[in-house]
């Protein structure tokens, strides 16, 4: 109780200071208030993790009825990866709001609902009422808006703000609705009465409520079809927003499944499947959209829809293993899914400040434009390269690992699992996770290529050049992580056995089993091999550092003049993936054709579009817009007509009792005769 009360009166104190000094400073104090706020979460949630749950009871009010709080090994996963990713993020955004302190009034704003998004975060990990848990949530998706909306005096990023918002509330609308059912069914706003609802109705109704909570954390997730607001809100945002938002913010929809499958007792075959079917066709049309993509931001936006693809297949491939009561394959596949959460945040956030070094260094987001910047831009470029491996899944960084755990996770579900039908679908999903996994590379291949490599491709608004360390301290924490997991996976791996014995019993131990055994000879192998590479690079500077250094032109193929027009483009490097995938991808192409013996300037484009979100928002918004036009001769500035319709309606409302009198005396009548 008293940790909650200091964590409380941290973020006030920390929300006042922030709105009475200086600019400069402000970001400053932020720091402090997020390190603060997670070191005194960081208390009982260490302690949970080791097996020490922690409750907190409040009195509430009449309406709510008692509010309890409860930090388990679940909560304490997520609210240490939410914790150790905000303050990466807020360091990083002290450095990056900097440009902004001479020039805007909003930041005192900006940095208090930083700290609001933090403590909604934590609450909804701890939170046991589901008034509690909603008003956290509401908390946490509008302290996020007004983050997303910084530079509000863009037409775009107010539009990408006002769709973040519209579907956060999608999602509090369904979760509200779930709520209410149980609410009315148990008679208590208890996360207790949705275990008196299971136990009450039938498995059918467990299912239809699962599903309804489903739905309502996979719009805050991002699963395929809900996640169409992300590739708008992650490039409108600011770079640590992106990075925050991506690496923790739509992890709380993963949170909120998780917790409801260890609440609701459905059929976990069933349950399985369904999200092993969804993650999959997630996860695939998350990075083939991304390929496309030319706005760097927008690129990683699409990659979280990728990874929130593969998080769900590991929870898929646990949810399959409790049906069939096979408790090992249960702990790789939701030991799988819990440590990728961890490492997305760590490898996308990094990107993302990557991202945001690139777009202050040059003012500019299109990839088209960028090349050679490593030589400007050497320690970001190594970063983000490192973060790029990491995503892609690729040893000995903490992407490969968690992948590794998913993959075996699938190749023992097939050995295990009866069932031709449950064997083909677990192949099949095999094959996905494959392919996701090599078109995370090409797509990185492509973004680390076109904008590190080369010679510019355009003339830039500024020369670029590295940034200072301060600025560069939260990548290199990330990226420490990042190969901290990759190397000794077995230590982390062991620090989810709590949560992992929340799903199949108090005998699991994560750490146990032969693949992080493989897991940890690899990071041991990969260790040597980059300690023996390191000596040999080494030896030869010292062996040539005598020797006089010459410089020459690039071997151009054969032409005389070279120029940075003959290197690939961005869209050039995957015309022929864009050609074989456009029966699923939509893109636009602008080509303008001149002609003549000396021709003028010819221009061509594409533009990548998003067919679910073309069919399911833009198309409908249309038809909408094309029904309401023909009302519009209603709203025709005339103050006789707005007067009239005033009187309508009020003459409407008044006559409305009164027709219902005269339809009952008739009916009276009738009965009479």
């Amino acid at each position: 109780m008293m940790l909650v009360g200091v964590y409380l009166l941290v973020l006030l104190l920390a929300a006042v200071v922030v709105s009475i000094v200086a600019p400069r400073t402000k970001g400053i104090v932020a720091i402090y208030g997020i390190v603060a706020m997670a070191a005194i979460s960081a208390v009982p949630a260490v302690d949970a993790l080791i097996g020490n749950t922690h409750t907190y009871n409040f009195a509430g009010s009449y309406v709510t009825g008692p509010i309890g709080m409860e930090i388990d090994p679940l909560s304490a996963w997520f609210m240490l990866v939410i914790s150790f990713t905000m303050i990466t993020s807020v360091i990083y955004g002290q450095q990056y709001m900097n440009a902004y302190a001479d020039s805007r009034n909003e930041l005192s704003l900006h940095w208090i609902c930083y700290l609001l998004v933090h403590a909604g975060l934590m609450s909804v990990c701890a939170m046991r009422n589901s008034i509690g848990f909603l008003i956290s949530w509401e908390i946490m998706a509008l302290g996020a808006f007004f983050l997303v909306i910084f530079e509000r005096e863009k037409v775009r990023t107010i539009r990408a703000g006002i769709n973040y918002l519209i579907q956060s509330h999608l999602a509090i609308l369904l979760l509200t609705v779930a709520f209410i059912w149980v609410a009315i069914v148990s008679g208590t706003y208890s996360f207790d009465g949705i275990m008196q609802f299971v136990s009450q109705q039938s498995r059918l109704a467990s299912l239809g409520l699962m599903l309804l909570f489903f739905v309502g954390f996979a719009f805050k997730a991002g699963f395929v079809p809900f996640h169409t607001w992300l590739p708008h809100a992650h490039p409108a945002a600011p770079s640590h927003v992106s990075g925050m938002m991506s690496g923790v913010l739509i992890k709380i929809g993963i949170y909120g499944i998780m917790r409801m499958l260890l609440i609701i007792n459905v059929n976990y075959m069933v349950m399985g499947f369904f999200i092993l079917i969804i993650s999959v066709v997630t996860g695939i049309y998350g990075v083939m959209l991304a390929i496309i993509q030319h706005n760097l931001k927008r690129l990683l936006a699409y990659h979280s829809v990728e990874n929130i693809g593969i998080i769900g297949i590991g929870i898929g491939v646990g949810c399959i293993a409790l049906g069939c009561n096979n408790n090992s394959l249960a702990i790789i596949g939701f030991a799988g899914a819990l440590l990728h959460v961890l490492n997305h945040s760590l490898f996308k956030s990094l990107l993302f400040y990557g991202a945001g070094n690139v777009y202050q260094a040059t003012h500019c987001m299109d990839i088209e434009h960028f090349g050679g910047l490593i030589r400007k831009m050497p320690q970001t470029a190594m970063l983000f390269l490192l973060a790029s491996l990491a995503i892609c899944g690729l040893p000995p960084f903490n992407g490969f690992v968690s992948e590794f755990l998913i993959y075996n996770g699938l190749f023992d579900g097939i050995n295990s699992i009866q069932g031709s039908g449950r064997t083909v679908a677990l192949a099949l999903s095999m094959a996905g996770l494959a392919l996701i996994g090599g078109l995370a590379i090409m797509c990185f291949t492509k973004a680390f290529g076109t904008i590190f490599l080369g010679q510019p491709r355009a003339k830039l608004h500024s020369e670029p050049k590295e940034f200072g360390f301060v600025r560069l301290f939260p990548m290199y924490m990330a990226g420490g992580m990042i190969v901290a997991i990759g190397i000794a996976p077995k230590f982390f791996i062991g620090a989810l056995n709590g949560a992992l014995q929340q799903f199949v019993g108090n005998n699991a131990t994560g750490e146990s089993f032969q693949a992080v055994t493989t897991l940890s000879a690899i990071g041991i192998y990969m260790l040597v091999f980059i300690g023996i590479a390191a000596v040999v690079y080494g030896l030869r500077r010292w062996f040539t550092s005598h020797l006089p250094e010459s410089k020459g032109e690039t071997w151009g193929c054969g032409y005389l003049a070279p120029t940075p027009k003959i290197q690939y483009t961005a869209s050039s490097f995957v015309r022929s993936y864009r050609r074989l995938a456009k029966s699923v991808l939509q893109v636009k192409k602008r080509k303008i054709d001149v002609e003549g013996i000396f021709p003028g300037k010819a221009e061509y484009a594409t533009e990548a579009l998003d067919r679910t979100e073309t069919g399911l928002i833009i198309k409908p918004l249309r038809m909408i817009r094309r029904l309401l036009s023909h009302f519009s001769i209603m709203q025709n500035g005339r103050l006789q007509f707005y007067i009239f319709y005033g009187m309508f309606f009020i003459i409407l409302i008044a006559g409305v009792p009164f027709m219902f009198k005269l339809i009952r005396l008739f009916i009276n009548y009738l009965n009479t005769l």
